[in-house]
């Protein structure tokens, strides 16, 4: 799926800080949670299905009840919901209506089950501290007296109920609160660093994947990759062209973002999907889901799919969308790996179930002209200072196929059936042949090529070009210069020639060397790609690139 965070396509950057609707809530402030007695006997409640505020509880739901249809002791009762569940019930409904249902689903208990609405979607819900009273007077129909009377005996005890009830509903609430928010920025780690204290690698790492997951909250990352069509298409159309394959099939989507993939094989006759993210995308996904009908196929989970728990013990398939700039950035897929062994089924399969990285000579005098000869005067200004670094981290960038020097090589295959974690830290030899004459080699490109097989035991040729595989009926595509433009266009990076010039190189020309790809540190996100090379005595050299 694709600094720690995923760069805007387009613009290289990552996306701008902003807040997610579940960050409205401060967990620091705790005054909502005392145990204050009310002075007197209702208090205002914004309705249901407006934003109407209602003088008492009792008046809004006679509106619920009277213009939209929707009896909520009466739901209580037929469900036999408990107070916890009428806390989910509430704010599942204000979801529903705050996302534009105003007819929520709530024939079953299982459509509100989900402990993500034990957080209030009302901020200070007076609802909430009512439901209490709405159990009491809808929970037994023979109970003597007068209202009046009932409500004397209920204030009686109403301190004592709160205490007890409202130190549950905290509790519970805080749990999933802090599910949600783990990977927030930790307060304490910031102020150390402001006041010079120097934090350890693994705070840093935690940081940065808290960075990670956060950015994919977004909607900007999510509208790039469902834009490009070649990544999109081809999910769709290896689903769609082999349902007998997913048919009653138990599918696990890693890293589901919007929940496409996941619908896309419920659409294809899945059994059940089990989509997990552990962004707050997830819970955009969760109402698209329903939003569309597939609520009773797929299931959405929330967390890490290291740490989280599945409802299954193994899948039948599993689906993710995990490729990285220069494919193996971000380290998505040791997560799927991880996945793959402990839930995939002996005969499951992998989708998509094979890649390859390529790497060809890149040339091309107006990318140098433009990216780095340019801070030698601008505006009439030296500026050579900014040289510096200029050279150390990898560039993704689209370029022209003319650019390339040679035709490519395949440095690393990578089965997904059986490739392991440390298999993706390597150093791989590949041999180029220039098939022109160029006057300098500029630096290197990378990209990768992706395959959909419809077995576990179907088998990907040596140097397979997707476009070939293509003909043959197979699913694939490539992120390369030759094809159609991808949100992860292609790794470039300049070789810094110090201060002798290049030579120029002839046809025909072998070029030999290593390619190299290292976590920066251990459980970093961020890519080390280091690469040897000689095309002759006077063109070689060794040169590493950061991937940020």
């Amino acid at each position: 799926m694709s600094s720690s965070t995923r760069l805007d396509p387009h613009t290289n950057e990552a996306p701008a800080d902003s807040r997610s609707i579940s960050d409205d809530s401060d967990t620091s402030n705790e005054e909502g949670w005392e145990d204050v007695e009310p002075e007197d006997d209702s208090q205002p409640v914004v309705g249901l299905f407006s934003e109407e505020v209602f003088p008492d509880v009792r008046s809004m739901l006679k509106d619920s009840k009277e213009n939209h249809h929707f009896d909520l002791p009466k739901i209580q009762k037929e469900l036999d919901l408990e107070f916890l569940d009428m806390i989910k019930l509430v704010n599942y409904v204000r979801s529903q209506v705050k996302a534009g249902n105003k007819t929520p689903d709530v024939s079953t208990k299982a459509k509100f089950a989900d402990d993500a609405y034990l957080k209030p979607t009302l901020e200070d819900d007076a609802l909430l501290y009512s439901l209490d009273d709405i159990l009491e007077d809808h929970g037994d129909d023979s109970v003597p007296g007068s209202e009046a009377e009932r409500r004397v005996l209920e204030l009686q005890e109403d301190l004592e109920r709160l205490q007890n009830q409202f130190s549950e509903y905290r509790l519970a609430v805080q749990k999933s609160m802090e599910d949600q928010l783990s990977q927030e920025d930790e307060k304490l780690g910031s102020t150390s660093s402001a006041h010079g204290t120097a934090r350890k690698p693994t705070d840093r790492i935690q940081e940065a994947d808290a960075d990670y997951f956060s950015s994919y909250a977004y909607n900007a990352i999510h509208e790039s990759m469902l834009k490009d069509s070649i990544r999109t298409d081809s999910y769709r159309d290896f689903v769609y062209d082999n349902k007998h394959i997913f048919k009653d099939k138990v599918v696990l989507d890693v890293g589901c973002g919007t929940g496409i993939l996941s619908m896309f094989c419920a659409k294809a006759g899945a059994k059940k999907v089990i989509a997990v993210d552990n962004s707050n995308i997830i819970d955009r996904a969760k109402e698209i889901v329903y939003d569309n009908g597939l609520g009773d196929v797929i299931t959405c989970i929330r967390g890490k799919i290291e740490e989280v728990a599945l409802p299954v013990e193994q899948v039948d398939i599993i689906i993710s969308e995990w490729m990285g700039y220069a494919l193996l950035f971000e380290a998505m897929f040791d997560s799927v790996i991880y996945a793959r062994d402990r839930y995939l089924a002996p005969d499951g399969l992998m989708v998509p179930s094979h890649a390859t990285l390529r790497i060809a000579p890149f040339t091309d005098p107006d990318f140098i002209a433009s990216h780095i000869s340019f801070w030698n005067e601008v505006y009439g200004f030296k500026m050579t200072s900014m040289f510096l670094n200029i050279y150390d981290d990898a560039l993704v960038r689209s370029i022209q196929p003319t650019t390339i020097a040679a035709e490519s090589a395949v440095f690393l295959s990578l089965p997904l059936h059986t490739i392991t974690v440390d298999e993706l830290t390597f150093l791989k030899d590949f041999q180029v042949t220039l098939k022109e004459d160029i006057d300098a080699l500029d630096g290197w490109a990378i990209w990768f090529d992706i395959f959909f097989m419809p077995s576990r035991d179907s088998v990907v040729p040596d140097n397979a070009v997707p476009s070939e595989m293509q003909k043959r009926g197979i699913v694939a595509f490539t992120t390369g210069p030759d094809g159609p433009e991808t949100h992860w266009q292609q790794g470039v990076l300049l070789i810094d020639h110090g201060k002798k010039s290049p030579q120029p190189l002839k046809k025909g020309q072998s070029i030999t060397g290593k390619v190299g790809y290292q976590k920066k540190e251990k459980g970093s996100r961020l890519l080390n790609i280091s690469i040897e090379w000689e095309g002759s005595s006077q063109e070689k050299g060794n040169q590493r690139w950061g991937l940020q």
